[in-house]
């Protein structure tokens, strides 16, 4: 039975919102990697928690659960992790799809402060800059070429969504794959 479950892509993919649907449809508790990666702070992802701090508080999260998705990469902070993994999602998007998700989700959740002279903007560009290096980079950072090396060695099945696929695409996939697995 595959109880415990991990998305992992490009930001913007679309990680955070299949988990939560996962979550919904499945029962599942959903979790993300940057709740802890990050630092709970006033100005959002902007200080990192040291790792050992993470790998607790992940720790407590996914033991105290029987059944989970965790979404967001975890790619070498997380790898202790890999043993719980029933199975791993990757999320590929063509990047300019995922560019414009990222832009219109920051201004969502930023308003006029990814604006020009906004308080986040200089922030948002170099967000924006980091992400669009996803597909060419090494795997000296969060890159294809990174998840695709991890994947590599991962024990569980590895179940590939690649595309722009709908929520109903990746659903009916992800039900047939579970249905198969039982």
């Amino acid at each position: 039975m595959i109880n415990r479950i991990h998305l992992l892509g490009a930001s913007g993919s679309g990680t955070s919102t299949l988990a939560r649907e996962l979550a919904r449809t499945y029962g599942l508790r959903h979790l993300d990697t940057d709740d802890y990666y990050w630092l709970p702070t006033e100005e959002p992802f902007t200080q990192c928690r040291e790792v050992e701090e993470r790998q607790r508080l992940l720790a407590e999260d996914l033991l105290a659960a029987p059944k989970w998705v965790l979404s967001g990469s975890l790619c070498g902070w997380g790898d202790r992790f890999i043993p719980l993994f029933d199975l791993v999602i990757f999320l590929w998007l063509p990047e300019e799809i995922r560019m414009t998700r990222l832009r219109e989700r920051e201004a969502g959740r930023y308003g006029q402060e990814v604006e020009p002279n906004g308080k986040r903007y200089s922030a948002y560009l170099k967000f924006l800059e980091w992400a669009s290096h996803y597909d060419g980079a090494g795997v000296e950072m969060r890159s294809r070429a990174l998840h695709e090396e991890w994947l590599m060695g991962l024990p569980c099945p590895v179940l590939r969504l690649e595309g722009d696929l709908s929520m109903e695409e990746k659903l009916a996939t992800i039900g047939r794959f579970l249905d198969h697995n039982r």
